[in-house]
């Protein structure tokens, strides 16, 4: 991958990417039908740890740290000042989009679960493919499945599927909350972050011309 000029109005994509995958990881929670992968690996370590609810922003900020040192040997071609735009603001959205959930969505019943649920699912994934089409540096947790893709040669669809099986074993392991969001996302969020990365990278490649 040939990282691309590392611009202002590149940044400034790559901060509102993340901003969605925030809010997103924080709908579905605050829905109570069951986290995405990522997010149920962070409940499961939260929980493992013995920390609050509030405290999963900075158990995330946390686990992503470790990943990025594992990627300084594995796959350093995927770290950049996006990767840093990532890491430093995240928790700080989850708890953004906690709080706007529990502002705008007031005892909210089954039908407006569901939505605000499809809602977080479809901001995290077009959040991580915007991330990815600026091209400067990935999160710590993509970057990881891009490794595993160069070294099997495999769609990223595919690989991510297996990856996020794997999060979703460990993290209710250790007690993270699973729900029928969770078997969803597992074998949507490969696919839907791979649609929104070539629409998002068609866009830009039209603008360009």
């Amino acid at each position: 991958m040939e990282k691309k000029k590392v611009t202002t109005k590149r940044m400034l994509g790559a901060l509102l990417g993340v901003l969605l995958v925030g809010v997103g990881v924080a709908f579905n929670n605050q829905a109570g039908l069951g986290n995405d992968p990522v997010a149920l690996f962070y409940d499961g370590v939260r929980k493992l740890l013995g920390l609050e609810t509030s405290m999963l922003g900075m158990v995330s900020n946390g686990v992503n740290t470790v990943l990025a040192i594992f990627l300084l040997f594995t796959g350093r071609k995927y770290l950049n000042v996006g990767t840093l735009i990532y890491l430093l603001p995240y928790g700080l959205f989850v708890t953004l989009g906690s709080w706007l959930y529990s502002i705008l969505i007031i005892n909210p019943g089954m039908p407006l679960r569901i939505f605000c649920s499809v809602l977080g699912c479809l901001l995290l994934y077009f959040g991580v493919a915007l991330v990815i089409s600026m091209d400067i540096g990935v999160d710590p947790l993509v970057g990881s499945v891009l490794v595993l893709v160069d070294f099997t040669g495999k769609e990223f669809r595919f690989v991510k599927i297996v990856y996020d099986i794997c999060l979703c074993v460990i993290g209710t392991l250790c007690g993270g909350t699973i729900g029928v969001v969770t078997v969803i996302t597992a074998f949507t969020t490969g696919m839907g972050i791979q649609f929104f990365t070539e629409l998002i990278q068609s866009i830009m490649k039209k603008r360009t011309r």
